[in-house]
C-alpha cells in the first residue's frame, strides 16, 4: 500500500517512507526521515533530521522530532533519533536529535509519550515507557524497561531511571531512581515497591516479597547504603531481579533519590 500523503503535507526528495505510511495535513518531513510501515503522522507536525522511526508509530498533532539539540555545544554535527516500533507520540512533545558526532537519542518500543513531553539530546528510553503529560527530561537521561513518569515531572540531566520504577506526578528528579520502586513527591521520596506495576506484569509473590526485603535494607534499616548492599549480597537470594538492583545502584553517579 502506498503512503498516504494529505497535499498540504510537505515531504522531502530523500525522506523514505514505507508502505502504509500517513502523513496529515501541513506536517512536514525531512530529506533525511525514514518511517516505517504503517506509521501515522498527523497535521502539522515537523520531522527533520537523522530520524528513523519503526514501524506502527502514531505521531499527534503539533510534534516536533529530529529538531536540534537545545545544547550550546551542537555545532550541526551528524548525530541521530532512533525511535522504534508502536509508539504514541503525542500533541506537541518535542524530541530532539543527540549532541557529538554519531550519536544518537534512542527511544524503544511500545513506549506513550503525552502531549508536551520534552526528550533532549542523548537521551535513552527502554520499552514499554509511559511519560504523562509535560514531563521534561534533560540531556543524557536513561530511562528503563517499563518505567512510568507521572506529569509535570523534570528530570535532571544524566539521571538514570531503572526498570519498573513509578514516579508520581508533580516530583523533581535530580539522583538517580532504582529498579522495582515507587518514587513521589517533593522533595522526592520513596515510598515503598511498585507492587501494582510488577504484578500486573507477571512478578510473582515470592520475587516482589524479596524485593520488598531489598527495599527495606537500602531504605528503611537506618544503614548507610554500603552496609545496606552488603546485607543484601550475604542475606538474599541473587536472583535476577536482585542482581539487577544491584547493578543498578553500583553504576550509579548520580547518587540514589534516598
Amino acid at each position: 500500500m502506498s503512503p498516504k500523503i494529505h497535499p498540504s503535507a510537505v515531504v522531502s526528495d530523500g525522506a523514505s517512507l514505507a508502505p502504509g505510511v500517513e502523513i496529515g495535513p501541513f506536517s512536514v518531513i525531512g530529506p533525511d526521515t525514514i518511517l516505517g510501515e504503517g506509521t501515522v503522522v498527523g497535521s502539522n507536525v515537523l520531522i527533520e533530521g537523522h530520524t528513523t522511526l519503526g514501524s506502527g508509530n502514531r505521531v499527534l498533532h503539533g510534534a516536533a522530532i529530529g529538531c536540534a539539540p537545545q545544547d550550546l555545544k551542537y555545532t550541526g554535527e551528524k548525530s541521530y533519533v532512533q525511535i522504534g516500533n508502536n509508539n504514541t507520540i503525542r500533541e506537541y512533545a518535542t524530541i530532539n536529535v543527540a549532541a557529538g558526532e554519531g550519536e544518537s537519542t534512542v527511544i524503544g518500543d511500545d513506549c506513550l509519550l503525552m502531549a508536551y513531553v520534552h526528550i533532549a539530546h542523548n537521551c535513552v528510553l527502554g520499552s514499554n515507557v509511559i511519560l504523562a503529560n509535560a514531563v521534561n527530561l534533560a540531556g543524557h537521561v536513561t530511562i528503563g524497561d517499563w518505567a512510568i513518569i507521572g506529569g509535570m515531572v523534570p528530570v535532571h540531566q544524566f539521571v538514570s531511571i531503572g526498570a519498573h520504577s513509578f514516579v508520581g506526578g508533580g516530583s523533581r528528579i535530580s539522583q538517580d531512581i532504582p529498579p522495582f520502586f515507587k518514587f513521589g513527591g517533593c522533595p522526592t521520596k520513596p515510598s515503598g515497591l511498585n507492587t501494582v506495576g510488577l504484578e500486573r506484569r507477571g512478578f510473582t509473590v515470592e520475587q516482589r516479597n524479596l524485593l520488598k526485603k531489598a527495599y527495606r535494607y537500602v531504605y528503611r534499616s537506618g544503614l548507610n547504603l554500603t552496609p545496606a548492599l552488603e546485607r543484601i549480597r550475604d542475606e538474599l537470594p541473587q536472583t535476577p531481579e536482585i542482581e539487577t538492583l544491584l547493578e543498578f545502584i553500583g553504576r550509579s553517579e548520580r547518587g540514589l533519590t534516598r
